[in-house]
């Protein structure tokens, strides 16, 4: 009696848990007990529907979908950017939230032993166990002074991380003694028996297996990727901030100068490479930097930096800095660039042959809408400004000085395209008419042309032609 009054308290505990769940996220409250509705019908069965891994996962799925619509916006949309986006690939499933929530319980189900891996290895360089570390550093100048044992480093990783482990996991020691005073059949104590490797294997292999969903080493997996999320975001912040200025050339004489110290660093580096003793070189800066990663040597480095380096810092700042913008020059003079555009006319009627038909202003486009372009053969109409004053810069550009003006070399323009089925008129305002067996055809066109001058603080050459 007292087992079923327990168990009766602690589903209405959970059917609690849920409502509280479903209202705080805006749920119905049937998705969250579609699987139990009354506890009238039968206790038993209603526990063992919530203890159903399937109706769990299931809950936990709807719970992640609605928690993610509620914050994408309602036109949410992942499309690829075609050629331009590396990272598409069509065979490769789409965004989807199920599979999301379902690919991140797997993942955070299984990367549990990364984890185990960057705490090892962070305890192991931040000198937890001294003589752990030390011996890194002895391993460590042995690869350096012989470069090849690099290749021997991974079979021995094999042997001494995951082969003898697992062997001793499947061969277990025996077990101690149940008193001090307990002795083997070889005479000696039983704590001091020697291990034996010999006979069948007596226990099951050991195995990575995922973690449950409900288990203790699935929340820490979450605080642990919870915090490595975090310390990418800084270090990346902080990486992107210490580069960018330096190199994006926002500043363009600090980048000239960073662009410099390269180009002279790597054709130093190319003469004299083969000069130095790089295995010297890589084993004191490794054992520097083991040995700058101890507490205590940390601490007084802190202190040296701040009693003798601090204060030079700003003095061989400002010395860079005068170097870099009072010795490096940079052109004030704008780029200049011929800005093109096509005046298209299309033929409206006439009786006559020839030069008799009448044409009537179209569009100015920025391509010349010839009989074999693509889009002439697609069938599609001509994209462009309605009047030249409509039409614009690229971007990143400003007009010039002058004026649009009409290119009268029409024969040049037209032989650098190649461009077929067309004839271009000999005399007057050169115009270049389609041309096929029955003469003249619909559409004839004209270039113009006008200087463009980039601006200042922007980058030059991007862009398309901006079109009303």
């Amino acid at each position: 009696m007292e087992e079923t009054l327990a168990q009766v308290a602690a589903h209405h505990q959970r059917r609690s848990l849920r409502s509280s769940l479903s209202e705080s996220l805006g749920l119905p409250s049937n998705t969250l007990h579609s699987h139990h509705r009354s506890i009238s019908s039968s206790s038993t069965s209603d526990m063992a529907d919530l203890d159903n891994p399937s109706l769990s996962t299931t809950m936990q799925e709807r719970l992640f979908s609605r928690l993610l619509t509620s914050i994408l916006p309602t036109d949410f949309a992942i499309t690829d950017n075609g050629l331009n986006d590396p990272r598409s690939n069509d065979t490769r499933p789409s965004f989807a939230i199920t599979t999301m929530s379902h690919n991140f319980r797997r993942f955070n189900s299984r990367i549990g032993i990364v984890f185990i891996f960057q705490h090892k290895l962070l305890r192991l360089l931040s000198w937890k166990n001294p003589v752990h570390t030390a011996s890194l550093g002895v391993v460590y100048g042995f690869i350096c002074l012989d470069p090849y044992l690099l290749f021997a480093l991974p079979p021995i990783i094999a042997l001494l991380g995951i082969l003898v482990p697992g062997f001793i996991a499947r061969h277990p020691p025996p077990p101690p003694a149940p008193s001090s005073s307990a002795v083997s059949p070889g005479g000696q104590h039983a704590s001091q028996a020697v291990y034996s490797a010999h006979g069948p294997a007596i226990a099951p292999p050991s195995e990575i297996k995922a973690v449950s969903e409900i288990s203790k080493d699935f929340f820490r997996n979450l605080r642990d990727l919870q915090n490595t999320m975090d310390d990418f975001s800084n270090a990346h912040d902080l990486l992107i901030g210490a580069i960018g200025p330096p190199t994006n050339f926002s500043d363009e004489k600090l980048s000239s100068g960073v662009f410099l110290a390269c180009l002279v660093g790597s054709v130093g580096m190319m003469i004299s490479a083969h000069l130095l003793p790089w295995r010297i070189i890589f084993l004191i800066v490794g054992w520097m930097g083991l040995g700058a990663m101890h507490p205590g040597v940390r601490e007084i480095m802190v202190d040296l930096h701040n009693e003798h380096l601090a204060p030079r810092e700003k003095k061989a700042a400002g010395v860079a800095d005068s170097w870099v913008h009072s010795d490096i020059c940079l052109s004030t003079t704008r780029e200049m660039r011929e800005v093109e555009i096509f005046e298209l006319q299309r033929r409206i009627g006439g009786g006559g042959q020839g030069e008799d038909f009448e044409y009537e202003g179209w569009l100015f486009s920025d391509l010349p809408y010839e009989p074999l372009s693509p889009a002439r053969i697609a069938e599609e109409k001509p994209k462009g400004a309605r009047f030249l004053e409509d039409v614009r810069p690229p971007q990143g550009w400003e007009w010039g000085e002058g004026k649009w003006s009409l290119d009268l070399g029409a024969e040049e323009w037209v032989a650098d395209r190649c461009l077929g089925g067309v004839e271009v008129e000999g005399e007057g305002e050169r115009w270049v008419f389609d041309w096929d067996n029955n003469g003249r055809g619909e559409w004839r066109r004209r270039r113009w042309v006008r200087g463009a001058a980039g601006k200042r603080g922007s980058r030059v050459g991007e862009g398309e032609y901006n079109k009303r």
